[in-house]
């Protein structure tokens, strides 16, 4: 079965923003099986989620500490707390130095008093950035990793970089899935985590490939097609209609 995650979890009008511990909350109501959220480091070390680098109002995330970020944007100690029962995807928007804090917070949540040193169960990470997924695996090498693929990119050379980066698996984006890059993940043990899918027509696409799990803004309409067996396109919470072509979330990937 194709596993939903909620794309910086269910956010949008009327919905909450993305990326707050409200969406996330809203993930787990609307019937996703997890969350896929931003990662940034702060000045004192402490790790933001947030998705770009510049809070507005603010200022850029790597420039203040977490006593200056506001109130709406969480911290991924308590990003996870909000997630608890639901999978969580963890992306580092930065280099190896910010891969290490997550793999420390994750090891130092994980396992509890008999199992010291093991990460939780259920969250792994991803990234655009190789050498991030390399700290990843040094720091904490049972935490599982996933490449990200560029939207503008090849898919296909990616799957070999992932073995051996020694992930489990891969993100591509939704345009570059097809039944060859499917089969050559099957091949090489990998598993599929597509991004962004939104469009119906994709969803229902990517769950008749046996797409492990897609990354979705609208979790609503998965659970439907992917649950459910389809149906008639709903319309988005936006007011915007479901069926039309969703392929354009490479401008703010991930």
């Amino acid at each position: 079965m194709t596993a939903i995650f909620a794309h910086r979890g269910c956010h949008g009008v009327p919905a909450p923003r993305e990326n707050t511990i409200e969406a996330f909350l809203a993930a787990g109501r609307a019937g996703a099986d997890g969350v896929e959220l931003d990662v940034r480091a702060t000045a004192d070390g402490a790790l933001a989620v947030h998705h770009d680098r510049l809070v507005p109002g603010v200022g850029e995330v790597a420039d203040v500490t977490a006593a200056q970020l506001p109130g709406e944007v969480p911290l991924l100690d308590d990003a996870l707390e909000a997630c608890a029962g639901l999978q969580v995807n963890v992306e580092i928007k930065g280099g190896p130095a910010e891969a290490v804090l997550v793999a420390r917070l994750l090891l130092e949540r994980g396992g509890g008093p008999g199992a010291p040193g093991t990460p939780p169960a259920g969250v792994f990470v991803s990234s655009f950035v190789p050498e991030s997924l390399t700290a990843v695996h040094e720091v904490a090498p049972g935490v599982p990793c996933g490449l990200l693929v560029d939207w503008r990119a090849d898919g296909r050379p990616a799957l070999d970089r992932a073995v051996d980066l020694g992930c489990a698996t891969l993100h591509p984006f939704v345009t570059q899935v097809d039944a060859g890059l499917v089969a050559g993940a099957r091949e090489r043990g990998l598993g599929l985590h597509v991004w962004t899918v939104d469009a119906d027509a994709d969803i229902a696409a990517m769950g008749a490939l046996g797409i492990d799990a897609i990354i979705t803004d609208r979790v609503a309409a998965a659970v439907r097609i992917l649950r459910a067996g389809g149906g008639a396109a709903e319309r988005r919470a936006d007011g915007e209609p479901s069926g039309s072509p969703a392929r354009n979330g490479g401008e703010r990937a991930g």
